[in-house]
């Protein structure tokens, strides 16, 4: 059988590679304010059941953390061995970029997070307090430059090109790119919603499993009302970066839609099959005018199509799909935290119907996130830096048959990878839930069933 070209399958690596990592900083952002929250609900009223909580989570925390940084760095060699065009073209962005992350997020996070694991007995509460604070603020700050950098490759901005490299000419315009606004708003909601639907999910499966701490009951009500206000305000964040792509990016847009055309009073597409060769689609399930209307705010708008872009438009299936699955998976989200916020009002208990549900979607942010994810990436085909780097231009020349076996090597270690993340997080889960079940509901910080006399600190 032959092998597919070094292009190929160096596409496919990165996208191995950057789907994989990216799931876990999608938990470990907003999970670090979740701890913050336990936190600061422990030292102010003194509740056994928040600091309970946080000995879990921080766990969960902590698991996701190093697994999202070792993927980070495997994802960044490959800058060199596979993609040595995009550095040797945009690299006066990239690695100050890539090195502000590092210097003023990565070594506060990895600091820090040592006294929020292991700091128990060696500092006070308030420290400790102030620990956990450094490293959610940290998390934010790292997905901030990040961002940066993926939002200029798709607006890139505040740069000249001299002799064929990216020089910057002024850069708050390059950081503070056209889209990076809408980009953080939509990726840190995700991130928000990530952890929530987690955060719950694993409640309730310790409730399905006849854990009725009030640990259990206490994060399993944070996840749902968090997600609950987090589901409905990523649809308005969603809508206002859809309107940022629109305005620099129509190709994409024009692909999302489904939409091989240019016309006014475009449909919106429910369902269809695009279908590259005829240029059209097939099996139509549209409503009349409501791409024009969510689009341009007037029914008869004007868009353009695929057709508007000749040789410069992504693959129109990939991306039509995968957006579509994001949004599906975002309303079942805003359904679903709503119907549970409103059965988790006042102290009432989680029927089962609600923490089958939640058990089930445990993992559904990671669904969401992915589709956003190759809709924005593959979106921005056939440019790495729009209308600046094509992608083809940036491979490398490394032997086809090298990546391959390097690939198959990525793709069997990032299985078990996952495999053995999510059975560690259900097994810690279940260890909480033995534990509190051998002791009755602790009143006092020290005679918690979690947390050992000896940790108590003032």
């Amino acid at each position: 059988m032959d092998v597919p070209d070094a292009f190929l399958l160096s596409r496919i690596q990165f996208a191995a590679n950057i789907s994989f990592h990216i799931l876990f900083p999608m938990v470990t952002i907003a999970l670090a304010w979740i701890l913050l929250f336990f936190k600061i609900r422990y030292h102010r009223s003194g509740d056994i059941k928040w600091m309970n909580a946080y000995r879990l989570w921080v766990k969960i925390f902590a698991l996701s953390f190093a697994l999202g940084v070792v993927s980070g760095i495997t994802m960044s060699f490959q800058f060199g061995t596979n993609w040595p065009g995009f550095m040797n073209t945009v690299g006066n962005i990239a690695g100050p970029l890539l090195a502000y992350e590092v210097l003023t997020a990565f070594f506060l996070e990895a600091t820090f997070l040592g006294i929020m694991l292991f700091g128990f007995k060696r500092v006070s509460n308030g420290a400790h307090t102030v620990a956990t604070a450094l490293v959610a603020f940290g998390t934010t700050v790292s997905a901030f430059w990040i961002l940066a950098l993926n939002s200029w490759m798709h607006t890139p901005a505040g740069f000249v090109v001299v002799d064929g490299v990216v020089q910057v000419t002024d850069w708050m315009a390059a950081i503070f790119n056209p889209s990076l606004p809408y980009r953080l708003l939509h990726t840190v909601t995700a991130s928000v919603l990530t952890a929530s639907f987690l955060l719950a999910g694993i409640s309730a499966y310790r409730w399905r499993r006849g854990d009725r701490t009030p640990a259990v009951r206490a994060t399993m009500r944070t996840g749902v009302f968090l997600a609950a206000v987090c589901a409905p305000l990523q649809i308005f964040f969603g809508d206002l970066h859809g309107l940022n792509t629109l305005a620099y990016q129509p190709a994409k847009i024009a692909a999302i839609e489904g939409l091989w055309q240019s016309r006014a009073g475009a449909p919106l597409l429910l369902f269809a099959v695009p279908d590259a060769e005829s240029r059209g689609n097939h099996f139509e399930l549209q409503v009349p005018r409501g791409a024009a209307w969510i689009l341009t705010h007037d029914g008869d708008g004007y868009l353009q199509g695929i057709d508007a872009f000749p040789g410069e438009h992504p693959p129109v299936g990939p991306v039509f799909w995968a957006f579509r699955i994001m949004v599906g998976t975002g309303l079942l989200m805003v359904f679903v935290s709503l119907a549970a916020a409103l059965a988790l009002r006042g102290s009432a208990d989680p029927p089962a119907w609600l923490s089958r549900i939640l058990a089930g979607m445990t993992f559904a942010g990671w669904i969401a996130v992915l589709s956003g994810w190759y809709t924005t990436e593959i979106g921005r085909q056939p440019y790495l830096v729009s209308k600046l780097l094509l992608t083809r231009d940036a491979v490398s020349g490394v032997p086809p048959a090298s990546i391959a076996v390097t690939l198959a090597g990525y793709l069997a270690l990032y299985a078990v990878l996952i495999t053995a993340y999510v059975s560690v997080v259900f097994y810690l889960a279940r260890q909480a839930g033995a534990a509190a079940a051998k002791t009755a509901a602790p009143r006092a910080y020290g005679e918690s069933p979690l947390i050992p006399a000896a940790d108590a600190h003032g």
